[in-house]
């Protein structure tokens, strides 16, 4: 899916909602579960997210799913988390390849288990032709690592000759794993923890942020549709004025 298909979607609201999804291991303890339970009732709750974000006008939904630095977790955390991305793929990549949405992957390749490697490389080319939806799924992603990495691209273009000049932003944000998605209209982080935690740095310049305190395993579109309403109350200038707050305050003046 390309961005000028996603600039379709209508104008109220946002169109491309990052999450980050957080909380599903104090989900589990809280009720006294393993972690585990926690980070499986966090793939219902994707699923629902999922089903639920178009009926808010949303085009696009990027997904914190694996960072760079979850690989420092205990191995056998890490070890159910690759099970539970061989189940949900094995189970829904079928329903959302129907559903038309197109599924592409975000983050670095390299490190990742083989056969992980190809079910990423599967889901893609299974469901490029689609336009209906962008699902992004950040997996071994880290935002600084993003950046780094598409410096290196430019750094290697430059070596071997392809490059010259000064470099843009158009021409850095083109080596992002995010190249071609739309702008990130709202990120959501779920838990109560107020932070990116290394998640879209570069595409978070100005993006609303919203915090909401419930736990990743209980989010759905209910929770959606609260921060879909945050959003749509927010003033966003991206760097610039109102010029409606402006003539309000000329005619204040002139009174």
């Amino acid at each position: 899916m390309s961005a000028e298909t996603v600039a379709t979607a209508p104008e109220k609201g946002p169109r491309h909602v990052a999450l980050i999804m957080d909380g599903n291991g104090r989900w589990a303890e809280r009720r006294g579960l393993p972690r585990v339970m926690g980070h499986r009732e966090g793939v219902q709750a994707l699923r629902r997210t999922i089903k639920a974000a178009p009926d808010f006008g949303i085009r696009c939904l990027t997904v914190f799913g694996f960072s760079t630095e979850n690989w420092s977790r205990p191995a056998d955390e890490v070890s159910d988390l690759m099970g539970l991305v061989r189940a949900f793929v094995g189970s829904d990549l079928k329903r959302l390849d129907e559903a038309g949405v197109c599924i592409r992957v975000l983050g670095r390749r390299k490190g990742l288990p083989s056969d992980i490697a190809a079910i990423v490389d599967r889901a893609e080319a299974q469901t490029a032709h689609n336009t209906a939806f962008l699902l992004q799924v950040a997996f071994n992603y880290g935002g600084r690592a993003d950046l780094v990495d598409a410096a290196q691209r430019l750094v290697d273009q430059a070596r071997a000759g392809q490059f010259d000049g000064d470099v843009t932003e158009e021409d850095l944000g083109a080596g992002l794993s995010t190249a071609g998605a739309p702008p990130v209209d709202l990120i959501v982080r779920t838990s109560g923890e107020q932070r990116l935690s290394n998640f879209l740095l570069w595409e978070a310049a100005y993006a609303e942020l919203v915090f909401q305190d419930i736990l990743w395993p209980d989010y759905g579109g209910e929770a959606l549709g609260e921060a879909v309403s945050v959003f749509g109350n927010r003033e966003r200038r991206f760097g610039g004025r109102d010029a409606s707050s402006d003539v309000t305050a000329a005619k204040t003046a002139a009174g």
